[in-house]
């Protein structure tokens, strides 16, 4: 009996420790999926559940002009955004690993955008590239004029992907850090002692001992900035920029599903189309980062 009981107790006691997060998960992150996944095919709005419709908000997606808006947004988003997150923080990783007096100072100051409030810094940016802000202010003195950059569609979706890259260089580049430490110093002095220059060093060196690092990078990229919204909704302003071009798929999400007559069963549908792109994002890159492996 005893020994029956002790087995009982050893099985039980890891649940009892796991329950508490468990039931966290499972009410703040498991059953909000799964009811956005049955709203995805419900006619439910804000104030009215809805009836089951099937497929019919997938096809509605297909006839949605502003859909295909904000894919393209998104999509670009990711295009021209991952490139610079996966490289600027490893070279600005490159610079302050060195010990040097005062880098300590640097490293706090290029960290510091990652734990400011996205607000506050969005509106800081939409304050210095507006108008009659900072940028422009520049820009006269030395007469070149005024440049529209929240009045532009292009200008205004670059300026958002300019503030993602540099709100998210401090997080990437103590990850790169953290994974040169690891990196052994024989290899670039034996480098160095062949004949290799700073560049050579760096492509076969240091690159290829932090790529595992660069894919997760560009794997939690790509899924960040494809999920984007809070950069481009305080730039642009609840409307998308002008005539709702600058719009991607989450601030649609957002637009169609709120208010009174949200259309909550589409704009879920949207979210579950987001969340499989994503997804399939994630996977592309670990599969590409595997076949190289493999083909070494």
């Amino acid at each position: 009996m005893k020994k029956n009981s002790s087995r009982t107790h050893r099985a039980v006691s890891p649940w009892l420790f796991l329950l508490p997060g468990l039931a966290v998960i499972g009410a703040f992150s498991l059953y909000p999926f799964l009811t956005t996944v049955h709203h995805a095919f419900t006619d439910a709005r804000t104030l009215d559940p809805g009836g089951w419709v099937g497929l019919r908000n997938f096809r509605d997606m297909l006839h949605d002009e502003q859909f295909w808006v904000a894919l393209r947004n998104s999509g670009l988003y990711v295009l021209v955004v991952v490139p610079f997150a996966v490289l600027l923080p490893l070279l600005l990783a490159l610079l302050v690993e060195k010990r040097l007096p005062g880098v300590t100072f640097f490293r706090s100051a290029f960290y510091t955008p990652v734990v400011a409030s996205v607000v506050v810094v969005a509106l800081i940016w939409g304050w210095m590239l507006d108008d009659r802000g900072l940028v422009n202010g520049v820009l006269d003195v030395l007469g070149a004029g005024p440049v529209h950059f929240l009045g532009d569609q292009w200008l205004l979706l670059f300026s958002a992907m300019a503030l993602t890259v540099w709100k998210g260089l401090g997080y990437y580049m103590v990850v790169y850090l953290a994974a040169l430490a690891n990196v052994p110093r024989e290899l670039h002095e034996a480098a160095a002692v062949d004949g290799a220059g700073a560049l050579r060093r760096f492509v076969s060196v240091t690159v290829p001992a932090v790529r595992s690092t660069m894919v997760l990078v560009g794997a939690l990229s790509s899924v960040a900035a494809f999920k984007v919204f809070s950069e481009v909704y305080l730039l642009a302003g609840p409307t998308g920029g002008p005539a709702g071009a600058d719009t991607t798929l989450v601030m649609l999400v957002q637009r169609t599903g709120t208010g009174l007559n949200g259309r909550v069963g589409y704009a879920s549908a949207i979210s579950l189309v987001v969340f499989v792109v994503a997804l399939l994002l994630m996977l592309l890159v670990l599969r590409a980062n595997r076949k190289e492996d493999e083909g070494r």
